[in-house]
């Protein structure tokens, strides 16, 4: 009797364990959805002015380049492509934060206090690092590194760059600085599920300079100035993610010792 109980147990659990498999595939389609939506809408209400902000992203460079000369279209579909093709990837960032929620909303139930505490910071906090990397690089890093490029041009070269090719490089250095300025985020991470320490990141800190500028030699163009613009804001924000990752740190040891 006890054996045949026993066989039938499991068989009464594999339809519950399915359907709680199934719930959540439902969820995690539903929120995927709900992302796409978001970042259809924002399209469509960006869509129009697609031109202009193609022309607001080309300032950078226009004002470096030599009286007379302008940009040049190698393709015949480039005129509408490039611009739509970058309104497509505005649109993604600026519907990172609903995109965000929608993972939030997803993960927060399986999650403890704690870890929610702070896991809703820190997404709340990489949105607007990955935004101020972007608008480093516009504000700060193009006007430089366009500059340069202008000055450096051998005599006798008309400068005209394609618009594609333009917008190529600019959403290279975009990700670049925008996943750079993501690495305090990600040393409180480390931290927080016991991958390293933050006395272990401050011993390894020589090695993390040669690495940021090793790093920004192949995320930016070949000439120092690009490079060193993109490591030293790296080690400053590793210094920044050494000190929110400590004062975590020394709450979670406090915590352990009252527990104790």
């Amino acid at each position: 009797m006890n054996s045949t109980q026993d066989s039938q147990e499991p068989k009464s659990q594999i339809p519950e364990n399915n359907a709680t498999i199934f719930h959540h595939l439902l969820e995690l389609r539903t929120r995927l959805l709900h992302a796409v939506l978001g970042v259809v809408v924002v399209f469509c209400c960006l869509v129009y002015f697609a031109q202009d902000i193609y022309q607001y992203l080309a300032q950078p460079l226009l004002e470096t380049m030599p009286s007379g000369s302008q940009m040049i279209a190698t393709d015949v579909a480039s005129p509408f492509f490039a611009p739509f093709k970058l309104t497509i990837v505005l649109s993604f960032f600026l519907a990172m934060p609903h995109i965000l929620y929608q993972m939030w909303s997803f993960i927060a139930p399986g999650l403890y206090r704690n870890e929610k505490k702070l896991i809703a910071p820190l997404m709340l906090g990489s949105t607007l690092l990955f935004y101020s990397g972007i608008a480093f690089a516009y504000y700060v890093v193009f006007p430089v590194v366009f500059s340069f490029f202008t000055s450096v041009a051998p005599e006798g070269v008309v400068i005209a760059t394609d618009i594609s090719s333009y917008l190529d490089f600019v959403l290279k250095l975009f990700f670049a600085f925008g996943a750079a300025f993501e690495i305090p985020i990600a040393i409180i991470l480390m931290c927080w599920t016991g991958v390293t320490s933050p006395n272990s990141l401050r011993q390894k800190r020589p090695y993390v300079v040669v690495g940021a500028f090793v790093l920004g030699m192949l995320l930016t163009p070949p000439d120092i100035i690009s490079q060193s613009m993109l490591a030293i804001p790296m080690l400053l924000l590793f210094e920044i993610g050494i000190i929110i990752a400590s004062l975590y740190h020394k709450e979670d040891e406090d915590l352990e010792e009252n527990v104790s």
